[in-house]
């Protein structure tokens, strides 16, 4: 081994070998190609030099032409995108390739080259000079560094410590305290989270419709104790969200997934929420309530005015424009009226008006519908109206299931800091060693319930910690990736008001947090209004030489 040639070490992402072996793939299906073209063309030739003992026809085209033609053709395009495949000079006779040149639009294989070249380009890795954060629920959370990590088989006192500061909510790093400061101890910190409630034979997140082998149905005694736990512990959690001593909480109910955050969070001046996926009746109960929200998703396409209820689906905040979506759905029943009587003024039948009716209401049902349990369909509840969608929660019997495997069930709470009737959980962790590219790494993996504090927790554990390049691949929850979208489109509103004002509030928004439990560079990272401040991740790494994470 001692005598063996040094090998270039370079890591690759499985994505990149995938697409090398893709490449060699079509590498060779052109080889083969051209190889049975340069038979076809040796036999035309042969049957040329038989055909020319014999008396030349003047109304038949010459062969040797089609073929000369036939194979400069191929020779244009299959040859041309073998060369820029394989990057290296071929034995065939293609002409050299220039690859600064545009390629011209009477290629065959043109358009789908260019567009190969865009996707190569739309999925390049961006580079950060700090890390955004991700507001979706992670289910796994992979880290992969040279060096080993400190995450089993902690002291006591590592455990300890790290159990002690995260239910006290302070950073022993920069806190003078007696608590151990070791890396084990700190590691320990980030794998902690409160939920509500806690049922250890049951599996309540997330929250599937996949019946379990040793599953009993509660009595209504044990049902009617959980409603009431449940419900002292979310009016004990919001109160500490309004008091901004919790930054944010989560709501998982079994079909959608409330997101609660204090006021400075994401650029918002107010304490709000964000619902995803919502549903068309889920919609219409809110505005029975008289829940004013709105879609930051829906696309503009689709907020044209309707002459249906789906015109209040992206109720604004104001009063006027409310005001304005009644005054439509009035003139829109007048309307409806005015076409029943015309219909009946010409002697249609009044069976014949009620298909007509039904089926322009079939209609105007599934064009509300279109966006039920997408992206699209996510709601922000901003400033009182959050507190009627917490009564809303608080109240509504919808949001418990009566059959299945949750039936009775309270939705599950899950937040950063300790609250009523609250319980403590702790992540999955699994450490492992991984051989890539001929290079040893430290695995670590982390499986349940991560919350979006726990990554940038984690990335600045390993920054002071270590002194080499680290990476993270995470497993998301997919019915929560539009709590990132939507913060996202919050904060290019933001950005686009110009509103000098909003933005050094936030300053102070951040400082009120000072007690929420969180560190100060976490909840600078949650409060910070930028463009980049908020990205949906799947794979992170961090470059110690240039101090910038790369996310894709």
């Amino acid at each position: 081994m001692s005598n063996a040639a040094p090998v270039d070490v370079q890591w690759k992402h499985p994505d990149e070998l995938m697409k090398i072996l893709r490449l060699k793939q079509k590498q060779k299906a052109l080889q083969a190609r051209l190889k049975k073209q340069e038979v076809d063309q040796q036999q035309i030739q042969s049957q040329d030099l038989r055909a020319q003992d014999k008396r030349k026809n003047p109304f038949v085209v010459s062969t040797q032409n089609l073929a000369k033609k036939s194979k400069n053709e191929v020779l244009g395009t299959d040859d041309t995108l073998f060369q820029l495949l394989q990057n290296s000079t071929t034995t065939s006779r293609a002409p050299d390739v220039n690859l600064e040149a545009p390629i011209e639009r009477n290629h065959p294989l043109a358009n789908v080259f260019l567009r190969c070249e865009q996707d190569v380009e739309e999925t390049q890795e961006k580079f950060y000079n700090f890390l955004p954060i991700d507001w979706s629920i992670k289910s796994r959370l992979r880290l992969l560094t040279p060096q080993p990590i400190v995450a089993g088989n902690l002291k006591t006192s590592q455990e300890a410590s790290g159990l002690t500061s995260f239910i006290r909510g302070i950073d022993p790093s920069t806190t003078s305290t007696g608590l151990d400061i070791s890396p084990g101890a700190l590691f320990h910190q980030s794998t902690l989270y409160w939920q509500h409630p806690h049922l250890p034979w049951l599996t309540l997140y997330p929250r599937t419709a996949r019946q379990e082998a040793s599953c009993h149905p509660l009595g209504s005694a044990e049902i009617d104790a959980l409603s009431r736990q449940w419900t002292e512990s979310f009016r004990s959690l919001f109160q500490l969200l309004r008091a901004r001593q919790c930054p944010y909480f989560y709501v998982c109910a079994n079909s959608f997934t409330v997101l609660f955050r204090a006021a400075g969070i994401g650029g918002c001046s107010e304490i709000h929420a964000i619902l995803a996926p919502s549903s068309r009746g889920m919609r219409a109960a809110l505005r029975q309530e008289d829940i004013e929200f709105r879609q930051p998703l829906k696309s503009k396409a689709n907020e044209t005015p309707e002459k249906t209820a789906n015109a209040e689906t992206s109720v604004s905040e104001g009063f006027d424009e409310s005001c304005q979506a009644i005054k439509e759905e009035e003139e829109a029943s007048d309307d409806d009226m005015e076409e029943e009587e015309w219909l009946e003024s010409l002697g249609v039948d009044a069976s014949e008006i009620k298909k007509i009716s039904l089926r322009s209401a079939q209609r105007q049902q599934k064009k509300e519908c279109e966006s039920d349990f997408g992206d699209h369909s996510a709601l922000f509840i901003e400033g009182a109206e959050c507190a009627a969608l917490f009564n809303y929660l608080l109240n509504s019997k919808s949001i418990v299931t009566n059959v299945g495997r949750l039936a009775g069930i309270p939705p599950t709470l899950f937040s950063p800091v300790a609250f009523l009737g609250a319980t403590l959980r702790n992540l999955q962790v699994r450490t492992s060693k991984v051989r890539l590219e001929e290079t040893n790494y430290h695995s670590v993996e982390l499986k349940g319930v991560l919350l979006p504090h726990v990554l940038p927790y984690l990335s600045n554990f390993l920054h002071n910690a270590t002194t080499d390049n680290f990476s993270a691949t995470m497993g998301n929850n997919l019915n929560t990736l539009a709590f990132t979208k939507v913060s996202q489109a919050l904060i290019d509103d933001i950005l686009e008001d110009k509103d000098k004002k909003q933005l050094s509030d936030q300053v102070f928004g951040r400082e009120n947090l000072s007690d929420s439990g969180l560190s100060a560079s976490i909840l600078e990272a949650m409060c910070r209004v930028d463009r980049d401040a908020v990205k949906a991740m799947e794979r992170m790494s961090f470059n110690r030489e240039s101090s910038s994470f790369t996310i894709s």
